[in-house]
Parts: structure tokens; C-alpha cells; sequence
């Protein structure tokens, strides 16, 4: 008998995210999980035909195959699925339906061969609305919501859309998807932290000078114009994924790693954030790009991209500079920053030390400061220390200890299913931490919507404003 017997329900399983990123994850997800009884099911506005509908997961699953034969030394591929993944295709079945629809969403409940995960891939209003209807339905007894962000447009609405899940499901079956919390990298991270005596000592106000995470991207709009220009960088990177980052950088250790244990530690870190020194307007940084080239690449204004609407202000680079108001970091500034058309892709999370209060007179050189970097995607670490160097043992040098993280057999969106799926969620958005992340940017989004901190500008292809404190990984 199988280990596990779910039924992945996807609406809007033929749209982007759907084709692009979930059903490719759970292609990878049945690659390592191969006892696992999954039926999939999908739903969706288009009509589509069932041999429409078996070409476009066998597609995905097929593109997901041929990355991992890749990734494998010596690995080819035919183009052929395994039997594993053609059996979950033969299974597969889709629906036209209006997922707000009370009628419709029966009729694919009743298509579910058991306890279903039913996944929203899309648009947050529409995920409400179907969630109303729901909460009216009686449902298996282990129903799995999964919502991708954002959590509501504020606290407010976060707060009230919590209340509606919670009328009709339990917190625990409810997956608010981050995949920046993807189960590799979190672990990799609860491993440095906590699982080394010469590490975790030293990470606090006593030792550290500050703390940069920090997310750039050399891509422009790519076409999401509709999406983007209403969000902008803070509410798109900041006010969801690189506040979750934080929190586990700088949480205290779980007694373990079930999610209550885990979630509660992020959510009191979240709890003591603060804008540097109270100035919302000093503290908060925003920019937009104009015509550049990164690379090879042209790219026009962001106010000439298709669909922008220029009096919206819409950033496409934010920085907010921020405390954590407790008795570890108190002091230490911790800036997250995140942008689009950057010269450099930098997904890294680095933390500087203090200066050594002594060097021996005698000893020469450049003393820099000791870093801790971590790259997110791939995991790798790099610890630059001082040493003495080669040649004159009275020189002191630079120099970094590098490794790599184990990297995980499951894509982002593989380790986000593998939660929803088994009903783990741990590594999903609690729904306290949810408002409290909108409360930690709505008086920075206040003053930027009231003009109070400059809309700055930097090329597309330069490394942000010069104006900036741009720190180099």
C-alpha cells in the first residue's frame, strides 16, 4: 500500500505558475517520492480537451525530467517519461469550472479519489472568492489549502482573509506558499546556525556589525506589467520572501523543527522589527530603472515598458534599513533590498562582523572585517577571515573558506508540494506572520504613497543609485 494517498486539485492548473513551476515540481517531487499515490486533478477557465490537458503535463513533466537528466553526470534522456510520471498523466483529469462557484467546485471535489491539496494558482481576489464559497462546502476530512502570495494587500486584509480560512479549516492545514522558504535552504541554515558552538555564539549584538540580505535581479518587467506595477519591489520581494529569510537568520533555536516550534520562533523576530532609528523616511530607500543594457540585453525605462502607468510611481528597487528590537540584535542594522535590471544577480544573505578591537603592533596589512556570506540558489557559504599570508609572516591577508550546501533533490516548488501534500507546514506562512510582515512595511508603503521619500533612479545595468550604500558581496 502506498505511503501516501492525496489528490493534488489545481485551480488554474493551465496557467502560467501551473505549467512553468508547480507541475514540474511535483514532477520532481515523484522522481524521490516513488510510494506515493498521487492523483492529479486540474480546473480552469479554458477548455481545454483531455488530450489538451495530458500534452500539457506530460510537457511539464517531460522539461522537469530532462533538467534533472542534465543535472545527473552522465545522464541522457530519450524524451520519454518514466512510468512512474506517465501513470500520473494517464490518471490526470481536467475540468472547465468556475472555481467561485459553489456547483463547480462539488463537482471537482467529487472528481477527487481522496483527500485533496488543493492548490490556488490564481490571482489572490479570485482565491478569496473561491475560499467564500468553500468555507460553505463540506469538505474531506483532510483538506490542504495552498494560497500563493501575497497574503492580502494589508494587514487588515490578511487579517480578514485569516478569518475566512479559519472559519472552515484549522491553521495547520492551511500552506501560505513562500517557495524562498524551500526545504533545503531552511534546513541549510538551521544547520549553520544551530548545529556549530563557534558559529551561533557569535551572532548578535556583541559581535555583529551588520546584516545585508539582499535579492537583485538582472531582469527587467518581463512582461508582468500587470502584476508588478501595482505591487512594485517592497510588496513583491521584501514584505514577503526576504522578511521570512530574516527571520530565520535571526530567530532563537527551536526546541525543534515542528512547525509550531519553528513558525513561533520567525513570528516573535517579526514581531520586534523596527524602521532604523524610527524614521521611516530615512530608513526606506526606493528607485526605478531607466534605459540601460545588462549585458547584451537593452532594456527601455520601466515607465516605457508595456502596460506601466507611469503616475503610479511603482518602484523597481526597494531598501529598507531595519532593527530587530530585542535583547540579541538590538543595534544591529539588518537592510533587505531587492530590485529588478541590476548589472549583478546577487541572491546572498551576508553578515559583517565587528572590527577586532586589537591587532598586535607589529603585524601589517589590510585588517577587513571577517564575513559570512550565504548564497541563496545555490546554497554555498564563504567565510572571509584574516590571516597571515604567504611570504612575510608578519603580512596579514584576506582570505575565504568556501563550501557547498547540500543542494536538496527537489526543486522550490518540489519542496513546496512535498509540504502540502503530506500536510507538513512547517515551512509555510503562519497566518500571524502573514499580517505581521504587512505591518512591518505599511509605514514605509504610507510614506512613499505621500511622497516623503524620493523616487530615486538608477540604469538599468548599474548597481542601484549612486547615492546608495550599495554593498558589494
Amino acid at each position: 500500500m502506498a505511503s501516501l494517498q492525496t489528490t493534488l486539485l489545481i485551480l488554474g492548473a493551465s496557467g502560467d505558475l501551473s505549467k512553468r513551476l508547480l507541475l514540474p515540481g511535483l514532477a520532481t517531487l515523484l522522481d524521490v517520492k516513488d510510494d506515493w499515490d498521487v492523483q492529479l486533478v486540474g480546473a480552469g477557465v479554458e477548455d481545454l480537451s483531455d488530450a489538451d490537458w495530458k500534452h500539457l503535463v506530460h510537457e511539464a513533466f517531460e522539461n522537469a525530467q530532462a533538467s534533472k537528466n542534465e543535472e545527473d553526470e552522465g545522464a541522457t534522456g530519450d524524451g520519454r517519461l518514466s512510468p512512474r510520471l506517465q501513470a500520473v498523466v494517464d490518471g490526470s483529469s481536467y475540468r472547465t469550472a468556475d472555481v467561485t462557484d459553489a456547483d463547480d467546485l462539488r463537482t471537482l471535489l467529487g472528481d477527487c479519489r481522496h483527500d485533496p491539496a488543493i492548490y490556488f494558482a490564481l490571482p489572490p481576489a479570485v482565491t478569496e472568492k473561491s475560499c467564500e464559497q468553500l468555507a460553505h462546502i463540506d469538505l474531506p476530512a483532510r483538506t490542504r489549502l495552498a494560497l500563493e502570495k501575497p497574503f492580502g494587500t494589508d494587514a487588515e486584509s490578511a487579517g480578514h482573509l485569516n478569518d475566512l480560512l479559519h472559519s472552515f479549516l484549522p491553521e495547520e492545514r492551511i500552506h501560505r506558499v513562500d517557495h524562498f522558504l524551500g526545504r533545503s535552504t531552511v534546513l541549510n541554515l538551521l544547520g549553520l546556525r544551530f548545529a556549530n558552538r563557534i558559529i551561533e555564539p557569535l551572532l548578535s549584538s556583541q559581535h555583529v556589525a551588520r546584516v545585508d540580505i539582499v535579492y537583485d535581479e538582472t531582469l527587467g518587467l518581463e512582461g508582468r506589467a500587470r502584476y508588478y506595477d501595482k505591487a512594485g519591489a517592497l510588496v513583491d520581494m521584501i514584505q514577503s520572501h526576504l522578511l521570512q529569510v530574516m527571520a530565520v537568520v535571526a530567530m532563537e533555536a527551536p526546541a525543534s523543527i515542528d512547525a509550531d516550534d519553528l513558525r513561533t520562533q520567525k513570528e516573535l523576530v517579526l514581531r520586534a522589527v523596527r524602521p532604523w532609528g524610527g524614521d521611516v523616511a530615512a530608513a526606506g530607500k526606493r528607485a526605478r530603472y531607466t534605459a540601460g543594457s545588462v549585458g547584451d540585453r537593452s532594456l527601455p525605462s520601466y515607465v516605457d515598458e508595456e502596460g506601466v502607468d507611469p503616475a503610479l510611481g511603482t518602484e523597481t528597487l526597494a531598501q529598507l534599513k531595519l532593527e530587530i528590537a530585542n535583547w540579541r540584535w538590538a543595534g544591529v542594522p539588518f537592510t533587505l533590498r531587492s530590485g529588478k535590471a541590476l548589472g549583478k544577480q546577487r541572491r546572498e544573505i551576508l553578515i559583517t562582523f565587528k572590527d577586532s578591537p586589537h591587532v598586535p603592533n607589529g603585524l601589517t596589512g589590510a585588517v577587513l572585517p571577517d564575513r559570512l556570506c550565504i548564497w541563496i540558489a545555490p546554497d554555498e557559504m564563504q567565510l572571509e577571515l584574516n590571516v597571515n599570508g604567504p611570504g612575510d609572516p608578519y603580512t596579514v591577508d584576506h582570505t575565504a573558506l568556501t563550501t557547498t550546501f547540500n543542494p536538496g533533490r527537489l526543486s522550490a516548488y518540489g519542496e513546496v508540494l512535498a509540504g502540502v501534500l503530506e500536510g507538513d507546514a512547517t515551512l509555510s506562512v503562519r497566518g500571524d506572520s502573514a499580517v505581521q510582515g504587512w505591518k512591518v512595511v505599511e509605514p514605509f508603503l504610507a510614506a512613499w504613497r505621500a511622497g516623503t521619500t524620493p523616487l530615486d533612479e538608477y540604469a538599468a545595468g548599474s548597481g542601484g543609485p549612486d547615492s546608495w550604500d550599495n554593498v558589494d558581496s
